[in-house]
């Protein structure tokens, strides 16, 4: 592909023939272009790989959590009150059997929990329980940045 053969002629009377040399370059640029090709594709890929459902969060002035390394477990409620683990649909009664197979099998017991802004508070603290009655006690309550800091100031 990139590599060639070299001829060299003496000068001289006699015409000798010598063995053709290998050429020692290598041709580089196929495979920066395959990377740069690669790259793209995984930048453009990576911000798709998100889970969520869409949900109108509410704001507060609290910081984020830190970061774990075992993908964190999300329980959403939805504006109209249904409950979804990560993206799966999940009826209440179903609810508490299900954290408890996910949680034996889990080694946080760190939960996200997201509602939507509309969804009263009881049943919120409903899931919540579910929550710990699932065995999750570490749960984080999912806001989105920017509400009132309720020192006078906006955030």
């Amino acid at each position: 592909m990139g590599a060639g053969v070299i001829k060299s002629e003496r000068s001289g009377s006699r015409r000798r023939r010598r063995r053709a040399q290998p050429m020692a370059e290598i041709n580089v640029t196929p495979f920066v272009d395959v990377m740069l090709v690669l790259l793209i594709i995984f930048m453009v890929a990576a911000p798709l790989l998100t889970v969520g459902v869409p949900v109108e969060l509410p704001k507060t002035a609290a910081g984020a959590l830190p970061a774990d390394q075992e993908e964190p477990l999300t329980v959403t409620v939805t504006a109209d009150g249904g409950v979804q683990i990560q993206t799966a649909e999940t009826a209440r009664d179903q609810l508490v059997p299900k954290l408890r197979a996910i949680a034996a099998e889990r080694s946080s017991d760190r939960v996200f929990l997201r509602a939507d802004g509309a969804v009263p508070y009881a049943t919120v603290m409903e899931i919540m329980g579910a929550l710990n009655a699932g065995g999750f006690s570490n749960i984080g309550l999912v806001t989105d940045i920017g509400g009132p800091t309720f020192d006078g100031r906006d955030g």
